[in-house]
């Protein structure tokens, strides 16, 4: 009688461990740690999004790689990405700017300043950038895997 219960105790243990679901912290400093943590060669994995139009464009990405190359003086990113959407095989290079005490990077398109918010799980082989967490009609997700 006393085994069945001792099981029963001992496989409930690693709830113990779980994590509340409340809803992460967007405001932490990107810090020059941080930044050489995604430093180097990343592969986009996969997004979500509700911003009209991203899910098509995201959609078409059979492949994508890129380099984050952080400028520590300047507080700017060099991004180069390498894709294959379509038939097309595609280069971008964009400088990217860090707002290291609120935790976003941002790149200007069409005169409109976009801002992601640096996610740094456990992990140092992944990383996310959320765009618009606090507004549930446009939020989006993006997560990337380190690279050789």
């Amino acid at each position: 009688m006393a085994l069945p219960w001792a099981l029963a105790v001992l496989s409930l243990l690693p709830l113990l461990d779980a994590q509340s679901p409340a809803c992460p912290n967007f405001s932490v400093p990107i810090t020059n740690a941080s930044l050489d943590q995604i430093s180097g060669k990343w592969f986009y994995i996969a997004s979500a999004s509700r911003l009209p139009g991203y899910k098509e464009k995201a959609s078409k990405i059979h492949a994508s790689f890129f380099y984050f190359t952080p400028n520590h003086t300047e507080e700017t990113i060099l991004f180069r990405e390498y894709m294959t959407m379509g038939d097309q095989c595609l280069y971008n290079s964009s400088s990217l700017k860090v707002q290291g005490e609120i935790g976003t990077l941002s790149t200007s398109e069409n005169d409109r300043e976009y801002y992601e918010h640096l996610l740094l799980p456990k992990d140092p082989k992944t990383f996310m950038l959320a765009s618009f967490p606090e507004d549930k009609q446009y939020m989006g997700l993006s997560i990337f895997g380190l690279g050789p």
